[in-house]
């Protein structure tokens, strides 16, 4: 499959055939997805491969408080875990909100769930000292992330970055016994798609980019 194939039509999958991925190219998938850029190529990514069913049971309760907040923000117009934004949302608003199970059962039972962690005694956090949420860090992990989804669609599997485990992450760190200095970064449930999608919906270049400042002129319009 070409690349710019590979990169058009790979798309968030959550529903799988019940079949599992084979060793062999869950080891290739990987071994693709490793020569993804790093920050001093440090390489500071650790997967955790699970397909045993009662472990995947176990990330329900971690992820559905999450979940059920960020459904919750949304029925109310708010963008979910908003940082620049604070939520209206009482706790009793929140709390009566309820949980379709059936989207975390599909992204829990994928026939195997890759939880990547990054070591952060290896990363540069250029923005640690700023008054905002960190995002610097997340360059050293989520081109390895996407390189696995890349990988994923070109030998015809799926699926999808997932962060509701990172709201409960002291939970899923003692659940897999994960060191300290290791932050939880995505949850990728992968398998056999049901059905492959081939056309993605995304905003026109013009949209997103523009010329010298952010506020110049729209790239690709004369």
């Amino acid at each position: 499959m070409d690349l710019y194939e590979v990169m058009r039509t790979t798309f968030a999958a959550r529903d799988f055939l019940d079949e599992p991925v084979p060793e062999e190219v869950l080891l290739r998938i990987l071994d693709n997805a490793r020569f993804a850029p790093s920050g001093g190529n440090r390489q500071g990514w650790k997967v955790v491969a699970v397909t045993d069913a009662e472990r995947r049971r176990q990330l329900v309760p971690i992820i559905e408080p999450t979940f059920q907040r960020y459904i919750a923000q949304v029925l109310a117009g708010e963008a979910p875990w908003n940082t620049v934004t604070p939520s209206a949302l009482s706790a009793e608003q929140i709390a009566a909100t309820p949980v379709d199970q059936d989207m975390i059962g599909k992204i829990t039972q994928a026939p195997v769930v890759l939880l990547v962690f990054v070591d952060l005694s290896v990363v540069a956090s250029f923005d640690s000292g700023l008054q905002r949420v960190g995002v610097i860090s997340g360059a050293s992990i989520y081109p390895f992330v996407w390189n696995i989804l890349l990988a994923a669609r070109s030998e015809g599997y799926g699926g999808t970055l997932t962060t509701f485990a990172g709201g409960r992450e002291p939970e899923l760190k003692a659940l897999f016994n994960v060191p300290d200095e290791y932050a939880f970064a995505a949850m990728i449930p992968l398998g056999k798609p049901v059905k492959q999608l081939t056309r993605l919906r995304r905003k026109q270049v013009p949209e997103f980019a523009v010329r010298e400042t952010f506020d110049g002129d729209a790239l690709g319009t004369s």
